[in-house]
């Protein structure tokens, strides 16, 4: 039989490296496509994906309590997405992406401590290794790059909406992933149809941008499977952390496809984003 300590790092992984393919999917899609289209556009394909799933694999459906904790995880991812894509869409996603998961991360590690006992020594020096990356981050070398404060606004909203989802899904169900998973993102298309309404900012994408938004639905979708998963086989914490590893993907997709380019200090800032997650996780 697989350890659960095993299965935890496993599902974690893959659900970071899935996140991190669909955040520059999604953050690619947003600078050519309205970004409410974007955000409802993904968590569509996942209620399909998903709805699709639980009904093939015959997954029995849980008590209302995990299909109401879904809801609510639904509600955060919705309002955590707006703000990265928005923030992927206006600012570089090699400063956007790691600020995001830094603040996701330590949430639930917060949360965690509360109900799942303090966390240890190493993990306290990531949480200090976090504010440095911070820090190092947003003060870029050249002058052109500069990052201000308000800069760190959409990123921080962001962490927090995933941080939160991260503690929702982690509520749903021992027994069932794919229908409290489902409940979530019908939740989160109800709510983004509300902002979008209010807002009346929405236009229909480009066709030519339509086939990467569905990618990064695909992706985002079977990220948030995967991390139901690493959650469900351990502590809440560990899944959530290193689920937060997604930014080195979306950095590394920027560096590779869109050339993008950081000063060397903001680089050390990211390499420091990556090993405070680990310390943390550790």
């Amino acid at each position: 039989m697989i350890p659960a300590e095993f299965l935890v790092v496993f599902f974690g992984l893959i659900a970071a490296i899935s996140w991190g393919a669909g955040d520059f999917s999604g953050g690619f899609a947003s600078k050519r496509a309205n970004v409410y289209s974007v955000v409802l556009i993904t968590q569509l394909v996942g209620v399909f994906l998903l709805a699709a799933s639980a009904h093939l694999m015959k997954e029995e459906m849980p008590p209302f309590g995990g299909m109401l904790w879904g809801a609510v995880a639904g509600i955060f991812i919705s309002i955590g997405l707006l703000a990265l894509y928005r923030g992927l869409s206006q600012g570089r996603m090699g400063f956007v992406a790691p600020i995001s998961a830094v603040v996701a991360a330590t949430v639930p590690v917060i949360y965690g401590s509360f109900y799942e006992g303090l966390p240890a020594v190493h993990q306290m020096v990531g949480f200090a290794l976090a504010l440095v990356a911070v820090w190092l981050i947003a003060g870029g070398e050249d002058k052109n790059s500069k990052i201000e404060r308000t800069d760190l606004i959409l990123p921080l909203i962001a962490g927090m909406g995933f941080g939160l989802f991260f503690i929702s899904i982690d509520k749903v169900s021992d027994t069932a992933v794919l229908w409290p998973l489902t409940a979530a993102r019908i939740a989160a298309v109800v709510t983004l149809i509300v902002f979008i309404a209010l807002s009346k900012q929405v236009y229909l994408p480009p066709k030519n941008v339509l086939p990467v938004i569905i990618v990064a639905g695909i992706f985002d979708t079977g990220g948030n499977t995967f991390f139901a998963l690493a959650s469900q086989a351990g502590r809440l914490d560990i899944a959530s952390i290193l689920s937060s590893l997604y930014p080195a993907g979306t950095v590394l997709l920027a560096w590779l496809i869109l050339k993008e380019r950081m000063s060397l200090k903001q680089w050390i800032g990211v390499a420091t984003a990556m090993i405070a997650i680990v310390f943390i996780s550790a």
